[in-house]
């Protein structure tokens, strides 16, 4: 079988007044409704609070085939999972709950066995070789913007974004890559660059890594940060990211 998988944003709730982040739920909730089956993937520290409560409540609402998928069960205690499944169960019936551990992969083969066999029946969409629809210069801003959030998602979330600017291929079979990385305000350049540029080199350094094992040769990679105070109203900025402005 071939297995679609769509990554939507983050589900939260947002102002009237943040566009932004508004685009990014509007775009995840459509995303989920084009779907054969929903995944709601549930940080199982976290458990089921309030905003958590209530994606579960618009999933039931879309009358769709859904999982619930308990992540970092290797950090949380037998019984806490079972009582967070059966808590979650008694807020939707949901047609299976999973429990893995992404990061040790324990699960997770279940979880796409699973999938498989809920995949109707039809014509492959993509090339067995294809494993992404993205292109390579969005998604190597991708691997950048993660590397930006896991390192500084409390100092500045939602804030920043990132935009491969070129794309140089050498005869070696290596390849140079610029990329700028947009942020509001100058408080949060320096926050990026970090005393003496350490910051910025070493958001540099893990995200040509990645880029490096992800694409299996050699690449070089150079980050530079600009100020657009504006940016979230920029329709330029949501169309490279794939939003839809008008939402």
């Amino acid at each position: 079988a071939q297995i679609i998988v769509v990554d939507v944003p983050g589900v939260f709730e947002v102002a009237e007044s943040k566009p932004f982040e508004r685009a990014m739920v509007s775009c995840a909730w459509g995303a989920s409704a084009d779907a054969d089956v929903v995944g709601m993937m549930l940080d199982a520290r976290r458990g089921l609070d309030d905003e958590n409560k209530a994606i579960i409540a618009r999933v039931k609402q879309m009358q769709k085939p859904a999982i619930l998928i308990l992540n970092k069960i290797d950090l949380v205690a037998k019984e806490v999972l079972l009582t967070l499944a059966m808590q979650a169960s008694e807020l939707h019936p949901f047609e299976k709950i999973f429990m893995i551990s992404a990061l040790k992969g324990d699960g997770v083969d279940d979880v796409m066995t699973y999938l498989a066999s809920r995949m109707p029946a039809g014509p492959w969409l993509f090339p067995e070789d294809q494993l992404t629809d993205i292109s390579e210069r969005l998604l190597a801003s991708e691997i950048t913007r993660e590397v930006l959030f896991m390192r500084l998602n409390q100092e500045l979330p939602y804030a920043l974004h990132v935009e491969t600017e070129s794309w140089e291929e050498y005869d070696n079979g290596s390849v140079k890559i610029s990329q700028v990385i947009v942020v509001e305000r100058d408080g949060h350049k320096g926050i990026i660059l970090g005393k003496n540029g350490a910051t910025l080199k070493a958001i540099g350094e893990q995200s040509r890594k990645q880029i490096e094992t992800l694409w299996g040769r050699r690449a070089h990679l150079k980050l530079f940060v600009k100020v657009r105070e504006h940016w979230k109203n920029d329709p330029d900025a949501y169309h490279y990211m794939g939003l839809d402005k008008r939402k």
